[in-house]
């Protein structure tokens, strides 16, 4: 346990370091001003519009926002977020793996279990972090506002994308054992997401894929339940951790 807590606190560190962590901390930041901020310059947007488009035949009634239209934002928002996190996260084991500092610590008796489950636990705190910074960012100015009380499935439509994020951070780990490569990474994350949102164009697949927790419209509206995405739920929660499992074994065998 004390290796395990000596290596997270340096993966830990590392991130502090090279500014990645302060990044993340600002990209998250930055789209839960930006849920509300969208929502809130909308009817001033469609005002600027409105004399063009007459002129072309088009009459805009008037818009009303709440905060309803700040969290189908925020839905709108969250793939982009978790594409930059990736995009930054995805070298966790290529960097050290190129550099050579992986195989040195490897010699000196760090476990490779150690070294999989530490990294695999910062990116799931990163996401879990920078997720719930953004929820709450864009929770607290729909407050201000306007009035949450509006989106009514609105923790379980929260719950089941970070859900999601989880499953996509369990990707990393998988395919950074499989790979050690950060381009080998993004393609395996890429193409498994890619095949997965492919398959849900299929009604009798859609609702077993983790990628049906992205579409949780219906759900913050109060026009599905929640208990309609809990196979998926329970699914993506299973694959997260057969990712990371795999991962330990596959990484046991692996010659560096």
């Amino acid at each position: 346990m004390k290796a395990w807590i000596a290596f997270f606190k340096k993966e830990w560190l590392e991130y502090v370091r090279s500014g990645k962590l302060l990044l993340l901390v600002i990209l998250f930041f930055a789209f839960g001003v930006m849920n509300p901020a969208v929502a809130k310059l909308t009817p001033w947007l469609m005002e600027l519009m409105a004399e063009e488009l007459a002129e072309s035949g088009m009459h805009l009634t008037e818009v009303e926002v709440d905060a309803l239209t700040s969290w189908t934002q925020f839905l709108k928002n969250m793939p982009m977020a978790l594409i930059a996190m990736v995009l930054i996260c995805h070298g966790i084991f290529a960097r050290e793996c190129e550099s050579g500092t992986l195989i040195l610590l490897l010699t000196k008796g760090l476990s490779r279990g150690t070294v999989v489950l530490a990294k695999a636990a910062l990116l799931f705190l990163l996401w879990t972090g920078g997720y719930w910074l953004c929820f709450g960012v864009t929770y607290g100015y729909n407050d201000f506002y306007w009035d949450n009380a509006i989106a009514g499935g609105l923790m379980p439509t929260a719950l089941y994308w970070w859900l999601f994020g989880v499953f996509v951070m369990a990707l990393i780990v998988l395919f950074s054992a499989l790979t050690t490569s950060g381009g080998g990474v993004l393609l395996g994350v890429g193409g498994v997401v890619l095949v997965s949102y492919l398959l849900g164009m299929i009604p009798k697949v859609a609702t077993y894929l983790p990628t049906a927790l992205t579409g949780s419209m219906e759900l913050l509206t109060g026009a599905s339940e929640a208990g309609e995405l809990t196979v998926a739920a329970v699914i993506a929660a299973v694959l997260s951790v057969a990712g990371v499992v795999s991962a330990l074994l596959i990484w046991n065998k692996k010659q560096l």
